[in-house]
């Protein structure tokens, strides 16, 4: 698993460390959930706060669309 480098935008969120791209994800889930912006209703969208925008571009994105805007971020 070669480790990447987080953008500027993704690092606010997971810090600037280096690490694989699973590690990536499972510290955006924990974020996701500390701050509880899983949509209510549809389990499967997050809903984007001030330091996600950056990274979707939106505000909400479907889990599955995530990991594909978390890729563009990393290096």
């Amino acid at each position: 698993m070669k480790a990447l480098t987080p953008s500027a935008a993704l690092a606010a969120v997971i810090g600037n460390a280096a690490m694989p791209r699973t590690e990536v994800v499972s510290k955006m889930w924990t974020y996701i959930k500390k701050h509880g912006l899983q949509d209510k209703v549809n389990k499967r969208n997050i809903n984007a706060d001030d330091k996600l925008k950056p990274i979707f571009k939106k505000a909400q994105v479907t889990m599955f669309e995530m990991t594909k805007l978390i890729s563009a971020h990393l290096s």
